[in-house]
């Protein structure tokens, strides 16, 4: 098993991976009426991910980055 290792910029990148592998994902499924909405949503959360990680780095204060991180 390959080693993670903790560091920010590691979580940075792995988060934007995790981005651009929904958006992959998606482009194979057949867009319809009915499934639209709920890949716009997937997209939407698979991309906020790796934003919402790079605010709370910007927190003030530990209190401030729990926050914003959960």
């Amino acid at each position: 098993m390959k080693k993670v290792s903790n560091s920010k910029s590691n979580l940075e990148e792995r988060t934007a991976k995790f981005g651009e592998n929904i958006i992959d994902l998606v482009r194979k499924i057949k867009l319809t009426s009915v499934n639209k909405r709920i890949i716009e949503q997937v997209v939407g959360s698979g991309g906020s991910t790796g934003a919402n990680y790079c605010e709370a780095t910007e927190a003030e204060s530990r209190q401030d980055f729990i926050h914003k991180i959960v």
